[in-house]
């Protein structure tokens, strides 16, 4: 029986050792008995990264130049750029209803008429009074260009005529009050009155909502001030519309910070010809930061993190070359570098954890594309 189990680990330790010949010694893994904490032949003594065994294999990538969009994301949820509930200034009856539900209309369109029979029956008697008060005072002009009536008389006729006109422009005012219009050109949404009902100052009988442009606020926290401006590109999404992005741009940014959320609210505007975007649409919102159009790129693998500090090693005439770096924004499988590297620069990607600085390294493949 301790026979065969001896067997079976010296066949377990033959296979590890053939597949590591093929592929292990390239990405620089260990050897096996390495792994099992044994030390054979020229590897006594070698620590990290080996010792005098010879070149450690490693795979490098070159450092590539592409760019790159810095963005932040958030919530947010579209207003109209102008909305207003419509109501009418006087309590009145209902006697047309001149709109249809939903449909769009220009400023000034008359969306409701309340009842104005007896304002109308006053317009004209105002307007009747008008006629005699001016009749009566081109008489009186004539007559006092014969010096047939006194100058107090006249006084007294003109002073009539301006109340004459004075009441016509109140009783037209109030009619035109009876008028309940469009403020600005927009699209109106429901009904909520019936023609024949009493109305009351206030009483909601529709909306308007101006969604030609619409606009979308969000909260971005305070650490990204110094780094928003109006002008500054954004793109929404909705689950209502699937992979759709629309296009907007920052519009106006609050002058205050909330200081219980350290955030600062961002308007920003779309243009919204098609009317997709509802007012009230709930969007997730991504804030274009910065855009670099030549930023430098390694993959994730390549980085070796030490606390708050990150490393690479770069293959320099043979050698493994240990440099610090600064790093950037995070794409999926890569990591821009700010600091540290130049364009082009062969870095290690697979065989990092043997390596120590200055290791002499011997490169078995290079990649052209991220390894991720």
């Amino acid at each position: 029986m301790r026979t065969i189990t001896q067997v079976a680990v010296l066949a377990l330790i033959g296979g590890a050792g053939a597949a590591w010949h093929f592929y292990g010694d390239k990405v620089g893994l260990p050897p096996p008995l390495e792994l099992l904490g044994m030390q054979v032949g020229s590897q006594q003594g070698g620590g990290r990264g080996g010792g005098a065994g010879g070149p450690v294999g490693v795979i490098v990538q070159p450092v590539r130049v592409a760019p790159v969009v810095e963005r932040v994301e958030s919530v947010g949820t579209v207003r109209a750029r102008e909305a207003v509930t419509i109501t009418s200034k006087v309590a009145g009856i209902v006697e047309q209803i001149r709109f249809t539900e939903g449909e769009r209309v220009e400023m000034g369109t008359t969306l409701v008429q309340l009842d104005a029979a007896a304002l109308r029956a006053e317009l004209d008697q105002a307007r009747a009074m008008l006629d005699d008060a001016r009749n009566q005072l081109v008489r009186a002009r004539q007559l006092q260009a014969g010096q047939t009536i006194a100058a107090q008389r006249l006084e007294t006729l003109e002073a009539l005529s301006r109340q004459s006109e004075g009441r016509v422009r109140q009783a037209e005012a109030r009619l035109e009050e009876l008028r309940v219009t469009a403020p600005f050109s927009g699209r109106v949404g429901l009904r909520q009155v019936s023609p024949g009902a009493l109305i009351q100052p206030g009483t909601t009988i529709t909306t308007l909502d101006d969604t030609a442009r619409v606009r979308v606020e969000f909260s971005i926290p305070e650490v990204y001030l110094a780094r928003i401006r109006v002008g500054s590109g954004v793109t929404a999404r909705s689950s209502a519309y699937g992979t759709r992005r629309f296009q907007g741009t920052v519009a106006v940014i609050d002058t205050r910070i909330d200081p219980a959320t350290r955030s600062i609210r961002v308007i920003s505007e779309f243009d919204n010809s098609d009317e997709a975007l509802r007012p009230g649409l709930f969007l997730t919102v991504e804030l274009v930061l910065e855009e670099r159009e030549r930023a430098l790129l390694v993959a994730e693998e390549a980085i070796d993190p030490v606390g708050d500090r990150a490393f690479v090693f770069v293959v320099r005439d043979g050698r493994a070359r240990r440099q610090e770096v600064k790093l950037g924004l995070r794409l999926p499988g890569e990591v821009e570098v700010r600091e540290g590297l130049n364009a082009g620069e062969p870095v290690v990607v697979r065989g990092v954890q043997r390596l120590r600085n200055d290791l002499p390294v011997r490169v078995v493949e290079t990649l052209a594309r991220p390894t991720s």
